[in-house]
């Protein structure tokens, strides 16, 4: 590698850290006043490469068109932000912030289809910025114009930041909010106009970042999820509310992933390793380093204990007669769904895909409802459970039944290592970590071609020939979710569940009185994974392969969304959400082109109606309804 070689690289990465900054500032910015996880914030830099390469096409032809283009794209994408923190985004402040975040989520399935509706499915792309087309030679190496702009443009932007929170009366609000909300609230201070003049500026940045990516990289409908990823990373990296932090936090990242591009292929004891593969997992790696090492990452501080506004969930109880009964009816009309083949041939295929999911869910419940640990990171084991068994049917040539039970276990280790690291920490950042460490498996998986069949993924993973039929792998598949379900039910009322729910709820206490909380949490973690690998084992049966794509990001979301759906604090909660949703996402798509907007104004509209979940929901209902008959039922008992 020559010194200008290095020298450009270098340069790259300021350049992408200017732009991963404008993003991340918005959405730490965001998450320090609303305490809202905001995972639409890729939408908005999304829209705004959108916009601005409409407004650049109409306007843009000059060098003062291009400029005001750019502003006025980021405009429109902070009067749009501001309008979805009004209309829906005020009526969840008050939830849990799990449930903000589905919230959210949904706006992500929404806004991408309006993006698809207006713009089209194909990449676009813009015309360059005008007096800015050339370069400058750096070393003997070219270098563009624009590049050096966008290198300037990051700095420019902190420094505005920095006058606006420190020497102005609506920056001394948001930083006091930023530290205590209630407070602010409590000395008169219109908290809701506040909430939303900062989304809009957190939007407002979002879409800067995005708008000044137009003449750089086609806009295209990937680019929301591309983008959250990487700015949450940068905001739990830098401290979470930290506007510094997250500068240096885009400043380390991007400088390590332009180096590992400089390094290209390097011999460590005599071994090849190409630097530039980890690239697509750097900041994960900082991430959990940083973590690890700092808590609660580089400039942030020590979370406070938060006030909640919304009551603690009552103990779980054992199932009422009733519900036993209805349980048991509905395992008997599963039973005997084969019997209707004739009348309904796509039910088995479809109940299997449901059956998985429940597990799925059930195993990452396992977690966050009664342990209280957010795991974004689910996927992972999964991913672990079903590679694992692929890899011994193929590989090793292990029969199918043997599969099942020895692959899980690779989910198992992974449990072990990544929930050692994960119990350490709590709120955002264990969720952040647990994220990181599935995004390393998948890069993993991803790249490791002689092995996992890199980005092809491994196929020809056919159950046993007593399985080769429709109806014996829905059976086999339905006696596993229900043992499974089962067994976690048991886990949670055994002495081990309570002291589990113990350190939920107060984690002193239950340290007071001898429970190893850590170690308690620890194995939590063990067995979700391994619940989580058994449903990833039976799925790549169901499938016939696994390729990287079936355990990204959107495995672990759709697990976060069934388990949101359907209650957090319920044992019936991911039962219910995966149920609903598995069918909702497979009834819907094959309706509509625009099945993401439908099924996110589907997942919107429960949450706000359904601000518990729709079990939860229900059951605080039911027990309202027995509130207010119980005074009735006195009454007639003291008249008779």
């Amino acid at each position: 590698m020559t010194l200008s070689g290095f020298l450009v690289q270098l340069l790259n990465g300021l350049v992408d850290a200017s732009s991963l900054f404008l993003v991340a500032s918005g959405l730490s910015l965001i998450f320090g006043v609303t305490r809202i996880m905001n995972f639409a914030h890729g939408s908005f830099y999304m829209l705004g490469v959108y916009v601005s390469y409409s407004m650049v096409s109409y306007i843009g032809d000059t060098v003062g068109g291009f400029w005001a283009a750019i502003v006025l794209s980021s405009l429109i994408v902070a009067l749009l932000g501001a309008l979805i923190e009004i209309v829906i985004l005020r009526r969840v402040y008050r939830a849990p912030e799990l449930f903000q975040l589905l919230a959210t989520f949904s706006l992500v399935l929404i806004l991408q289809d309006v993006v698809l509706s207006i713009w089209g499915p194909e990449d676009l792309f813009g015309p360059r910025a005008p007096g800015l087309t050339g370069s400058v030679e750096i070393l003997g190496r070219n270098f563009p114009q624009y590049n050096l702009v966008m290198i300037v443009i990051g700095p420019a932007v902190l420094g505005a930041l920095w006058l606006l929170l420190n020497k102005t009366r609506w920056g001394v609000l948001i930083r006091a909010a930023t530290q205590d909300r209630e407070m602010v609230s409590a000395l008169g201070v219109n908290q809701a106009w506040l909430f939303t003049s900062v989304f809009a500026l957190g939007c407002f940045l979002a879409g800067l970042g995005g708008a000044l990516q137009e003449p750089r990289i086609p806009a295209n409908l990937a680019l929301d999820l591309e983008s959250v990823g990487t700015a949450f990373v940068v905001v739990v990296v830098g401290g979470m509310g930290s506007i510094p932090g997250a500068f240096l936090a885009a400043l380390l990242i991007s400088v390590i992933k332009a180096l590992c591009i400089a390094l290209g292929t390097i011999d460590v004891f005599g071994m090849s390793f190409s630097m530039s593969k980890l690239t697509l997992v750097v900041e994960f790696l900082v991430m959990a380093i940083v973590l690890v090492i700092r808590p609660w990452g580089l400039l942030g501080k020590p979370p406070a204990e938060a006030r909640n506004d919304y009551a603690a969930e009552i103990p779980l109880k054992p199932s009422s007669p009733i519900l036993r009964k209805v349980a048991v009816g509905l395992v008997a009309l599963l039973v005997l769904i084969p019997v209707f083949q004739d009348s309904f041939p796509y039910a088995e295929i479809i109940l299997v895909e449901i059956l998985i999911a429940v597990l799925f869910a059930a195993s990452l419940h396992f977690v966050m409802g009664p342990g209280g640990m957010h795991s974004f990171g689910h996927a992972a084991y999964f991913g672990l459970g079903a590679y694992g068994a692929a890899l011994l049917v193929v590989n090793w040539k292990l029969p199918m039944e043997l599969a099942l039970i020895v692959g899980p276990l690779l989910a198992v280790l992974g449990a072990i290592v990544f929930g050692w690291f994960s119990v350490r920490l709590s709120g955002v950042y264990l969720a952040m970590l647990t994220f990181a460490f599935a995004q390393i498996v998948w890069s993993i998986v991803y790249q490791w071609d002689a092995v996992t069949g890199g980005s092809n993924g491994i196929f020809g993973v056919w159950p046993s020939d007593w399985l080769s039929s429709s109806t014996a792998l829905y059976y086999l598949t339905l006696a596993i979710v229900l043992a499974g379900v089962l067994v976690l039910r048991r886990i949670l009322f055994a002495p081990f569940g309570l002291a589990l729910r113990a350190a939920r709820d107060s984690s002193l206490r239950a340290d007071a009185i001898g429970i190893d909380v850590k170690r308690i949490q620890w194995a939590a973690f063990v067995v979700a994974g391994l619940f989580g690998g058994i449903a990833g084992a039976v799925y790549v049966f169901s499938k016939g392969g696994i390729s990287p794509e079936a355990i990204g990001v959107a495995r672990s979301i759709d697990g976060l969304v069934m388990v949101l759906l359907g209650g957090v604090q319920t044992l019936l909660g991911p039962i219910v959400g995966a149920s609903i949703f598995t069918w909702l996402h497979d009834a819907v798509a094959r309706e509509t082109d625009y099945w993401k907007a439908v099924l996110g104004m589907i997942i919107l509209m429960i949450v706000l109606l359904f601000p518990a979940g729709i079990v939860g929901s229900l059951g605080h209902l039911w027990q309202w309804v027995k509130q207010r008959q119980l005074p009735k039922a006195k009454k007639r008992g003291g008249a008779l």
